[in-house]
């Protein structure tokens, strides 16, 4: 995907919440440190990976407006964006833990295995999220890229499953299984078979 002006400034305004986090946990290390910051990077991959999953349910019900057109086009963008969060999430996990044993330990457990395969999953599809992917790959491209849905789910299990109040991600997982439903339903009207996702 070729770096517009457009594009250069979404990604700026992407990059705006890490940056706020990042400079809290260097300014208040004490009150912010690694807890917060594992918190909202993970807050923010998810949100930005029910954006990205919203788009063809919105595009299909709101055909003919310009801004469905515009998040057509960024979906790639919200996609990486939404994994490089995650990978920022990892991280975090990884230096705050600083230990093998420890991690190969908790990644038994269904709480952190949810968000290790979801991870898993999202590694590919983010390195093929480009116009070159899409070309070398045909038909593969889409096929792949249908593991987004499942790889959701266990983003949303992770988040229950690792929340001390898991309200707010029950909540999230309403809203992803709105999007999902919207979506199936909207695809199978036969003016919304050509878009897929």
């Amino acid at each position: 995907m070729r770096m517009t002006r457009g594009r250069l400034l979404l990604w700026l305004a992407l990059a705006l919440p890490g940056l706020w986090f990042g400079w809290q946990w260097i300014a208040t290390p004490e009150s912010y440190g690694f807890g917060h910051a594992i918190k909202d990077s993970g807050d923010w991959a998810a949100w930005l990976l029910l954006l990205t999953l919203a788009v063809t349910p919105l595009r299909l019900a709101f055909r003919r407006a310009r801004w469905t057109l515009w998040l057509m086009k960024r979906r790639r963008d919200f996609g990486v964006a939404s994994f490089a969060y995650a990978a920022i999430h990892t991280a975090i996990y990884l230096v705050d833990k600083a230990s093998l044993t420890v991690i190969l330990d908790q990644a038994t457990g269904w709480d952190l295995l949810t968000g290790w395969l979801a991870l898993a999953i999202f590694l590919p599809l983010a390195i093929t999220s480009n116009d070159q992917s899409m070309r070398a790959m045909k038909r593969g491209w889409k096929r792949l890229h249908r593991l987004v849905h499942p790889a959701a789910v266990l983003v949303f299990a992770h988040w229950a499953l690792t929340a001390f109040d898991p309200v707010t991600a029950y909540i999230h997982i309403g809203i992803l299984a709105a999007i999902e439903i919207a979506g199936w339903t909207l695809k199978r009207r036969p003016s919304g078979s050509r878009i897929t996702a």
